[in-house]
C-alpha cells in the first residue's frame, strides 16, 4: 500500500485559508439575515408572555437546558459587566469564558442595545 504524502505547508495553509474565508463568509451571510419571519414570529410570541411562569414554561419546551443554562449565563454576564466588575472575577463566579466574557462586552458597547435597553427597564 502506497502511503500519501503528506500536505505541504504551503498547500496546508492555503486550504485553511479558504475554509476561514468560507465560513466568514456564511457568518456574514448570516448576520446580514438572522430576522427571518420565523425569527420575527418567534420575537412576537416572546411579547405576548404574561408572566414569569409562563415564560419559564415557555422557554423550557423552546430550548435545551443547556441553551437555557447559556442564556442565563450570558445575562449574568452582562449584568454583572454593567456593574463593573472585572472579567476574571465574572469568570469565576459565572463560569463562562473570558472569551465569552469579551464578545459579550463588545456587544454590550457595540451591538443593537439590546442589553442595555433591558438594563435601564430592569433599573426603572
Amino acid at each position: 500500500m502506497r502511503r500519501r504524502p503528506a500536505l505541504s505547508s504551503f498547500r496546508a495553509n492555503v486550504l485553511s485559508r479558504y475554509q476561514v474565508t468560507l465560513l466568514t463568509g456564511i457568518e456574514e451571510q448570516m448576520a446580514q439575515d438572522w430576522r427571518t419571519p420565523n425569527v420575527e414570529s418567534l420575537f412576537e410570541a416572546i411579547l405576548r408572555l404574561e408572566s414569569t411562569d409562563e415564560a419559564a414554561a415557555f422557554f423550557r419546551d423552546l430550548c435545551t437546558l443547556g441553551e437555557l443554562h447559556d442564556l442565563g449565563q450570558r445575562w449574568a454576564v452582562v449584568r454583572m459587566l454593567d456593574e463593573g466588575r472585572h472579567y476574571t472575577d465574572i469568570s469565576r463566579v459565572t463560569g463562562a469564558s473570558t472569551a465569552t466574557i469579551t464578545r459579550i462586552a463588545s456587544w454590550l458597547r457595540h451591538g443593537e442595545g439590546g442589553y442595555r435597553a433591558m438594563l435601564e427597564k430592569q433599573r426603572a
